[in-house]
């Protein structure tokens, strides 16, 4: 073979898959430059650390995306990293299902829901930041990933970790549902029951992975964590054909998936994907837990921190780490918190599953409760547009509805008993 054969055959092979990096990072409050690192705060203002995204990097057509695999990897530039991720390429792309059953009682021209409840692995839209966590964890070698959660993140680290081949250290509230408690040690992380709220869970894990330098996700790589979340916005997006819904309705636990959703419709905007008004934002929370709405209804700007008493376990953090930031979207996009009891949450439960055959747990009942009272409240104009956000499975949660069982009757297996079911239930 000669030398030119040889220099022409090396350049027909497929190139090295370009090694993994993570952005660098800024400070979103005093505009500091962190470099590329797992922190998540400012050391100089204690604001949010940001990924610092090239102004003039080149960006996809919607014809580019369409034809990419299913994953919110099909987004990957609006990803904070350079290269090709490693773990977790086919979480994402969750159905956006319509109802035009809840559409007519809420008196809005469309409704859909975007149903994380359905998200690969875990059921929950934790699926989507822990995507970009342990990519991040990945560049930086970080070979033990953890968090502090009230559960579905719990979830969702464990069965990454466990599919990445990395130890896990799980830190919860000692008084977890069982649910999500056995769908996090069946993939055999290290599960510790921590006695206290989630902010006390999360204050130890700050201290965790100060102590050991392990990848925390949603504390020292919160930076990268929350970026997954845009994904849903983009999905929502090319999944109404490139067009934005004309309001938004998502559970709050922390904050974040309020203020993410704003960035990623925005960066869709911004890069000519969609065009038109960004959508209202509506936040919902458990009346036992409701620092941002709360916070939402007085104007200001002082978060008051609370103490968590509902059964809403998912949603329940009384410190949450961008609360007022949420808050300023909801006022600024024309939206609104609302809060809603416990009672109302588990009835919002069965008219999902009524009308809809979707089973939520308990963050989606009270999404769907404080959709209705939004409604109810003259918030929603008969042109709208609405997608009501489910992001977890009630699998996960049967608790609050279990007394569905108390009128399942047993029988022989005799016909005559079942035609005296029927009799009774015609009578």
């Amino acid at each position: 073979m000669t030398a030119t054969t040889i220099t022409a055959a090396a350049s027909t092979r497929p190139s090295a898959p370009v090694p993994l990096a993570p952005l660098p990072l800024a400070c979103d409050a005093c505009g500091r430059t962190a470099g590329a690192t797992p922190q998540a705060i400012c050391p100089d203002c204690l604001g949010p650390l940001e990924p610092v995204y090239d102004p003039n990097r080149r960006l996809p057509s919607r014809e580019e995306i369409a034809r990419r695999p299913r994953s919110l990897w099909r987004y990957h530039e609006w990803l904070p990293f350079q290269g090709e991720p490693v773990h977790a390429l086919d979480v994402g792309w969750t159905p956006l299902v319509e109802s035009p059953a809840l559409a007519a009682q809420l008196g809005v021209a469309r409704l859909w829901l975007k149903l994380d409840a359905h998200s690969f692995p875990t059921l929950s839209f934790k699926d989507r930041v822990v995507t970009t966590a342990i990519n991040a964890a990945e560049a930086f070698g970080l070979d033990v990933i953890g968090c502090a959660s009230t559960g579905n993140l719990a979830n969702a680290v464990a069965a990454a970790a466990a599919r990445a081949g990395k130890p896990a250290w799980i830190f919860v509230p000692h008084d977890l549902e069982l649910g999500k408690l056995v769908a996090t040690a069946v993939f055999a992380p290290t599960l510790v029951r921590v006695r206290g709220t989630y902010d006390d869970v999360n204050r130890l894990c700050a201290q965790v992975a100060d102590r050991f330098g392990w990848g925390m996700v949603n504390v020292n790589l919160r930076a990268y964590y929350g970026e997954g979340s845009k994904t849903m916005a983009f999905e929502i997006a090319e999944q109404l054909g490139w067009r934005l819904p004309t309001a938004v309705v998502t559970p709050m636990a922390g904050g974040s998936l309020v203020t993410k959703l704003r960035k990623g419709f925005s960066e869709a905007r911004d890069a000519g994907l969609v065009s038109g008004d960004l959508p209202r934002q509506y936040g919902a929370q458990a009346d036992g837990c409701a620092p941002i709405v709360r916070l939402a209804e007085r104007g200001d700007e002082i978060l008051v921190p609370e103490i968590p008493q509902t059964i809403a376990r998912s949603l329940a953090i009384g410190n949450p780490a961008d609360g007022l930031s949420a808050s300023r979207i909801l006022r600024n996009s024309g939206g609104a918190g609302q809060r809603v009891s416990d009672t109302e949450l588990v009835a919002a439960i069965r008219l999902l599953a009524r009308t809809t055959g979707l089973f939520a747990e308990t963050a989606g009942g009270v999404t769907m409760a404080a959709t209705l009272r939004l409604a109810a409240a003259g918030h929603f104009r008969p042109s709208d547009e609405v997608v009501v956000c489910l992001t977890g499975h009630g699998l996960k949660t049967i608790e609050p509805v279990q007394d569905t069982l108390l009128d399942t009757p047993t029988i022989e297996p005799r016909i005559r008993e079942v035609a005296a079911l029927v009799a009774n239930r015609t009578a």
